[in-house]
């Protein structure tokens, strides 16, 4: 098996289920109850401007070599309808990885979710008004090569986070969280428990009904010190 150039068509895929229920939570409330750690990192963010706030879908994951969309070519041709595109790009930013032509093809032909890109991508000018969830670093007009290597369906790493084939991938307007496939089940549930909390939360503080007692007895914990006075130098 030629690792570093391999091509793998099938994925184990989560329930569809799952993924319309993670649609109506929002992604802080699903990455707060995964320990905080799930979120990728904030250089991949939102540039275009999908109606929907949620996106959600099983990720089709793409390792590409820095600068390279090879790979990234041959996943258009093998993606699903409701797929999310998680591209890996050993975190550079020199070049795009993909642009209008592409994009279009995702949208418009193949259906997908949405892509998230860890590196830039090119023609914001029309893909930032598409109601399609695209998220990359930001933009270049500097254009890809095409000599790869590259793999698809392999674990990546995007944004800081491994993602695996099949794993469900949520975004919204604040960023993008991975949801391991496999315990996607029970994360559900504590994200709808943790939603139904916050949303509590919200209308105490605004009813003037909140109590922040918590803070000064965890600030004793941590042995913080509370000084009256100014600070001198």
């Amino acid at each position: 098996m030629s690792v570093g150039k391999r091509i793998f068509l099938k994925r184990n895929l989560p329930d569809k289920e799952l993924i319309e229920e993670f649609k109506k939570i929002p992604a802080s409330n699903t990455g707060d109850v995964m320990g905080r750690n799930s979120a990728m990192n904030p250089r991949i963010k939102l540039v275009s401007s999908p109606k929907a706030q949620m996106m959600c879908g099983p990720a089709l994951t793409v390792k590409c070599r820095a600068g390279d969309n090879l790979a990234l070519h041959a996943a258009l041709n093998i993606c699903e309808e409701g797929d999310v595109l998680v591209v890996s790009n050993e975190e550079d930013n020199t070049r795009a990885l993909m642009g209008e032509v592409m994009m279009a093809y995702l949208y418009e032909i193949k259906k997908v979710a949405g892509i998230v890109l860890d590196g830039p991508i090119r023609d914001i000018d029309e893909i930032g008004h598409w109601d399609f969830p695209v998220y990359c670093t930001g933009t270049t007009p500097g254009g890809p090569y095409k000599e790869g290597p590259g793999e698809i369906n392999v674990p990546i790493s995007c944004g800081g986070i491994s993602v695996n084939p099949g794993d469900i991938i949520l975004a919204d307007p604040d960023g993008v969280v991975v949801i391991p496939k496999n315990d996607a089940e029970f994360i559900l549930e504590d994200a709808k428990e943790f939603k139904a909390k916050d949303e509590i939360k919200l209308v105490k503080t605004r009813n003037h009904d909140i109590n922040r007692d918590w803070v000064d007895k965890l600030l004793d914990d941590k042995e913080f010190e509370i000084i009256k006075d100014v600070y001198s130098f």
